[in-house]
């Protein structure tokens, strides 16, 4: 990507993110990129993607490096260029494969700190086995502690994360975590929509929080669904707390994963008279049934982040997909830099 182009990608993203006295994102309009000589940035395989728009953001190349597979299923790192004494940043997403790309991450780390680099920064756009974060019932394991004491041994200094699952998970980490929020971008989207009479429901208790922050910028009330689940990816939909009747409703949650959850809210919403449903999460999940229970769902449109590869055949005519791009860009730029990430939010 050119220069010019880079810099119309970067401002299209800010425009979105900026420009609205919504937005509660705040991108600097021109890091310094000559500061950047001894940052590098790296790739594993699970979304090589997102990690050349950030480096095409960022003004850089990503550094040189292959990860494959021995005969054997066995994962094999090569970094092919010089680290060090640099600051290293690699992109990886958790998502499925989830064990796979683990231990690439893990692996790539160990490669890289073995030759001698000054650091290593995960970025982890999704954080696999978040949902793994307490004892549910007896003899549970906590998974969530488990891949941070895991990402902690293997020598890996900084997180930096979107979303995760419950915020207080940044406590599992004995290292600094940055965690980023998709739903400021979110909310920006739906703000240049300009909907009427609109209501915020968050799909089960513990979104919540986050239904809140969407609303308060958007000056509109919120719903709550009240669910429960009778076993794993299982929903059912009990009661729904608030006004919907006649509303154009935004349906706020994490993650879809198999999309039960989000696909009966909405119907529960229409069938309580609501206008229009409208869906956004950060992480595409969508692993089972997902697909063909939103395209069967009453949902118009469906809004979600780019921090999983989201392939064409997964890319319904419902789906809008949002980069994160620009946001991991700057996130990056500011550890390097050591800028305060907090500027960005307010």
């Amino acid at each position: 990507m050119s220069e010019k182009m880079r810099r119309d990608a970067k401002n299209i993203s800010k425009t979105m993110l900026n420009t609205t006295h919504h937005s509660n994102f705040h991108l600097e309009d021109d890091m310094s990129h000559e500061n950047l000589s001894n940052l590098k940035l790296f790739t594993c395989n699970s979304h090589p993607e997102l990690a050349q728009e950030i480096a095409d953001y960022m003004g850089i190349e990503l550094g040189k490096s292959t990860v494959t597979k021995f005969s054997d299923g066995e994962i094999s790192v090569s970094i092919w260029e010089s680290v060090r004494g640099k600051d290293c940043f690699i992109v990886q997403s958790t998502n499925d494969p989830v064990n796979d790309n683990l231990m690439e991450l893990l692996i790539m780390t160990d490669a890289l700190k073995r030759a001698s680099c000054n650091s290593v920064t995960a970025v982890m756009p999704y954080y696999g086995y978040a949902r793994q974060d307490r004892k549910a019932k007896a003899r549970d394991p906590i998974t969530a502690k488990l891949v941070a004491n895991m990402i902690t041994a293997s020598g890996i200094d900084r997180v930096i994360t979107m979303d995760l699952h419950a915020s207080q998970e940044q406590g599992y980490f004995d290292i600094p975590v940055d965690h980023m929020l998709g739903q400021p971008m979110l909310t920006d989207y739906f703000a240049l929509k300009e909907l009427s009479d609109l209501v915020i429901v968050s799909p089960d208790h513990g979104s919540v929080k986050r239904a809140r922050n969407m609303a308060k910028p958007l000056n509109v009330p919120i719903a709550i669904i009240d669910k429960r689940r009778p076993e794993a990816n299982k929903s059912e939909i009990m009661h729904v707390v608030g006004d919907v009747e006649g509303k154009n409703c935004i349906i706020l949650d994490d993650l879809i994963d198999t999309a039960g959850t989000i696909c009966n809210a909405a119907q529960a919403l229409m069938d309580l008279g609501a206008n229009s449903v409208y869906a956004c999460a950060t992480h595409a999940v969508l692993s089972g049934p997902a697909l063909e229970r939103i395209e069967a769902s009453p949902i118009k449109e469906m809004v979600l982040l780019n921090t999983i590869p989201i392939p064409p055949e997964k890319k319904l005519s419902k789906f809008t997909i949002l980069s994160v791009g620009p946001i991991f860009a700057e996130t990056i730029e500011r550890v390097y830099c050591n800028k305060p990430i907090s500027a960005m939010f307010q």
